[in-house]
C-alpha cells in the first residue's frame, strides 16, 4: 500500500496537517489488508499531490491495491467513448448532426430524428437495452455483446421519447456510439481507443476488456458485502459491452489522461469545447434527471447538466466536469475542477463505498486550501 509520511506546518505553536495528510484520515479506516479497497489520486495543475491505495485487489491473492492496479471504470468509460467520437469528427469521418439511421441502418423510422449529438448527450430516447434483454438468456458466464445490443435495440418499435424532448441517462446510446466509432474508423472500437487514445498518451496498461479476450494486468476484482462478509462479484451479464463501461485503468494511467485533458493533447481547446456545453432540449425546458428512482438515476427529478461524456454540474460554486462509474463489484469517479486545476480520482473494487461522496470530501481539503 502507498502511505505518506505525515508532514505538518508549525504555526503559532500548533501543528496543522496539510490537505494531503488528511486523506489518510478519510480513507484509511475504510479498508484493511484483508478487505477489498480503493485507490485515490489528487492532482493539481499537472502535479500529483497525493496518491493513496488501501485494501487488496482480490481476496484470493491478497495483493495490495496500488497506483498500478487496474480497476473496471464502468461508466467513467463514457468520456473515452465521447473522445473517440470527437476524434472522428476531427478526422472528418463523423458529424454531430448525422442521424442514427444514417450511421447504423436498420432501426425503425424514429432513428431519423436521432443525431450523434443526441446520443452523446443522453437526449436520444433510445430504449434501454437492459430492460429489453431476456434475463434468462444472459448471465455473468454468457454476457450480452455489443452486436447483440444493436440487434435488440433495432427490434424496439418505439423510442422512450422523441429525440431532444427530455434527458435520460442512456447506456444504450453509448454502446451505439462505440459501434459507430468502429464502423466509421474501420477498426474495432477497442482497437480504436487503444491506437488513438491509450497509445499516444502512454496509457500502456489500460484496455477495453471482455471476458476471455485479453488480459488485465494488475487486475482488481470487484466485491460486494453480503451478510457482513465480502464476496467476489466481478462480472455481470452486461460486463462485455464496451462503449458504456468497458475500460480498465489505473491511477498511473489516469494521471496521463488528466494531463492530456489539461494540455489539449488529443484535441484543441476549441475542438474539445462542445463536450463541455450542457445539453439543451428542443422545447427549451431545463434538463432534469427522470423522476423515478433507479440504479443510474443519481438525483431523481433534480436539474442535470451533461455534455459529451461529462456531467457539468458545479460543486459549491466551483465549475467542474465529472463522471461516476457503477457496475458489479466496482464504484469509480473522476472529479475535475478546471478553474482550480484540481482533479480527484477514486477507484473502488467494492460496492459498499460511495466513491463520488468520498472524492468530494477529498476535494474539499484542496478547494478550501486554495481559497
Amino acid at each position: 500500500m502507498l502511505r505518506s509520511t505525515l508532514t505538518f506546518l508549525l504555526l503559532g505553536g500548533v501543528l496543522l496537517a496539510q490537505p494531503a495528510d488528511k486523506l489518510d484520515g478519510l480513507f484509511a479506516p475504510l479498508a484493511t489488508g484483508r478487505t477489498p479497497g480503493l485507490a485515490v489520486m489528487v492532482r493539481q495543475n499537472g502535479k500529483t499531490l497525493a496518491q493513496r491505495a488501501y485494501g487488496v485487489r482480490d481476496l484470493r491473492s491478497a495483493q495490495p491495491n496500488d497506483a498500478s492496479t487496474n480497476f473496471r471504470l464502468a461508466s467513467f468509460t463514457k468520456q473515452f467513448t465521447a473522445m473517440s467520437v470527437m476524434l472522428l469528427v476531427h478526422d472528418g469521418k463523423l458529424r454531430y448532426a448525422q442521424t442514427l439511421e444514417e450511421l447504423l441502418p436498420g432501426f425503425p423510422s424514429y432513428a431519423r430524428a436521432i443525431t450523434l449529438r443526441h446520443l452523446l448527450t443522453h437526449t436520444s430516447g433510445v430504449p434501454d437495452y437492459e430492460d429489453a434483454m431476456d434475463s434468462r438468456q444472459y448471465s455473468p458466464e454468457h454476457q450480452i455483446q455489443d452486436a447483440e445490443v444493436l440487434a435488440l435495440l433495432q427490434k424496439q418499435a418505439t423510442p422512450k421519447f422523441t429525440a431532444g424532448a427530455r434527458w435520460d441517462y442512456s447506456n444504450s446510446a453509448y454502446v451505439l456510439l462505440g459501434l459507430i466509432v468502429a464502423k466509421a474508423s474501420g477498426m474495432s472500437f477497442d482497437n480504436f481507443v487503444a491506437q488513438r487514445i491509450f497509445k499516444p498518451l502512454g496509457m500502456t496498461n489500460s484496455l477495453m476488456y471482455r471476458k476471455g479476450q485479453g488480459t488485465v494486468v494488475n487486475r482488481a476484482y470487484g466485491h460486494s458485502k453480503r451478510a457482513g462478509a465480502f464476496v467476489e462479484t466481478d462480472q455481470s451479464s452486461t460486463s462485455a459491452t464496451l462503449g458504456d463501461g468497458g475500460i480498465y485503468s489505473s491511477l498511473n494511467d489516469l494521471a496521463k489522461w488528466d494531463d492530456a485533458l489539461r494540455k489539449h493533447t488529443l484535441l484543441s481547446e476549441s475542438e474539445m469545447a462542445p463536450a463541455l456545453v450542457p445539453a439543451t432540449l428542443a422545447s427549451g425546458a431545463p434538463t432534469l434527471w427522470p423522476p423515478t428512482p433507479g440504479e443510474d438515476n443519481l438525483n431523481p427529478g433534480k436539474p442535470v447538466a451533461y455534455g459529451f461524456g461529462w456531467f457539468l454540474d458545479p460543486y459549491r460554486g466551483h465549475p467542474r466536469m465529472w463522471h461516476t462509474g457503477s457496475t458489479s463489484g466496482f464504484r469509480t469517479v473522476i472529479e475535475r475542477f478546471p478553474k482550480e486545476g484540481l482533479t480527484v480520482v477514486v477507484l473502488c473494487n467494492r460496492t459498499d463505498l460511495d466513491a463520488a461522496a468520498l472524492a468530494l470530501q477529498a476535494a474539499d481539503f484542496y478547494l478550501k486550501a486554495s481559497n
